[in-house]
C-alpha cells in the first residue's frame, strides 16, 4: 500500500502541493499518494487525528492552520519554535514532528535559484506576521550586514527583534522612519498581505535605490503593486513567491523520504509571468 500524505487547509481547492508532490514522487520513484484535505475551521486536531488513524505519514499545513498544527504537535524543531508556527507534520508512531520550511525555502530560491547573495547584504522585509517570523532566522543565518524588519504596528516588529535578540543584526522600524534608514537595500522582500488586496505598501521612493531584487511571497498574482513600484525604481530582478512554494515543499518531501527532488522543472511549470 501507498504510503499517504497530504495538505490541509481551508479553503484547499487552490493548493498545488498536491501537483508539486506527485510530481516529486515520480522524479525520485517514491511510492507515495498526496491529496487535498479541507478541514473545518475550529476542527483541524479532530480531522489530523482521522487521517492518522488512516496511517498517514505526514502532512503539509497551509493557512489558517499553522498555528494549530503547532500545537497539535509533540515535538518541535527549531525553526518551528521560533516561528511559533508549523507548515509540515511528520507522523512515527505516537510521535508527531513539528517543522516550518517557509523561511528555509524562501533563502533557497533567493540565493540558490535566483542567485542573489544575502551574505554580507543589507536586506529589507516588510510585515511583522508569520510570514516575516519564519523567515527571520533563515534569514539572520545568511549573515546580512542587516536586516531591516519594517511594520506598520511598530510595537509588533519590536516584539519579534526581542525574541531574535543575539541572532543577528536585526533592526525595527515604522513605515514613517524608513526614510531615514534607507541608505539602499540589496534584497526587498514583502511578507506583509497587502498584495493580496492589490495595495502597494506604503513604501518611501528611496528604498528601492540600487537594489538586485524585490521579492514578493505573494505568487502567481502577476505583476503586483509592490512589484510595479520595484520595476518603475529599476531593480534588476523581480520575483514571486512561487520558488519559495516549490522549495519548501521539496524540503518537506525530503524530511519525509530522505530524498531531494530537483525543483528547476517544478517551478518553470508553475510560474506565472511577472508582466
Amino acid at each position: 500500500m501507498s504510503d499517504r500524505y497530504a495538505v490541509i487547509g481551508n479553503p484547499i481547492g487552490f493548493s498545488k502541493s498536491p501537483l508539486i508532490h506527485s510530481t516529486f514522487a515520480k522524479m525520485t520513484g517514491q511510492d507515495l499518494v498526496y491529496e487535498a484535505i479541507e478541514a473545518p475551521l475550529g476542527g483541524f486536531s479532530e480531522r489530523v487525528d482521522q487521517f492518522r488513524a488512516e496511517g498517514a505519514k505526514g502532512l503539509n499545513i497551509t493557512a489558517p492552520f499553522k498555528l494549530d498544527a503547532f500545537a497539535y504537535a509533540n515535538e518541535l524543531s527549531e525553526s518551528a519554535d521560533r516561528a511559533g508556527a508549523a507548515n509540515c507534520l511528520k507522523f512515527a508512531g505516537d510521535r508527531i514532528i513539528a517543522e516550518n520550511f517557509d523561511g528555509i525555502g524562501l533563502v533557497r530560491d533567493i540565493t540558490v535559484n535566483l542567485g542573489v547573495k544575502m551574505a554580507g547584504r543589507r536586506v529589507l522585509m516588510l510585515g511583522a506576521g508569520g510570514a516575516a517570523r519564519g523567515a527571520l532566522l533563515p534569514f539572520l543565518r545568511q549573515e546580512p550586514s542587516e536586516l531591516v524588519l519594517v511594520n506598520r504596528t511598530l510595537s509588533k516588529a519590536v516584539a519579534l527583534a526581542e525574541e531574535f535578540a543575539g541572532c543577528g543584526p536585526l533592526i525595527v522600524s515604522g513605515y514613517a522612519e524608513l526614510a531615514d534608514l534607507a541608505e539602499g537595500y540589496d534584497v526587498v522582500v514583502n511578507a506583509t498581505s497587502a498584495s493580496l488586496r492589490g495595495e502597494k505598501p506604503p513604501l518611501p521612493g528611496n528604498v528601492f535605490r540600487g537594489a538586485e531584487l524585490a521579492y514578493e511571497l505573494a505568487y502567481g498574482k502577476g505583476l503586483t503593486p509592490f512589484l510595479q513600484a520595484a520595476r518603475a525604481e529599476g531593480v534588476a530582478k523581480l520575483a514571486d513567491g512561487v520558488g519559495m512554494l516549490v522549495e519548501q515543499a521539496a524540503e518537506a518531501f525530503a524530511w519525509w523520504r530522505g530524498v531531494r527532488p530537483s525543483t528547476a522543472q517544478v517551478i518553470a511549470e508553475l510560474t506565472v509571468p511577472l508582466s
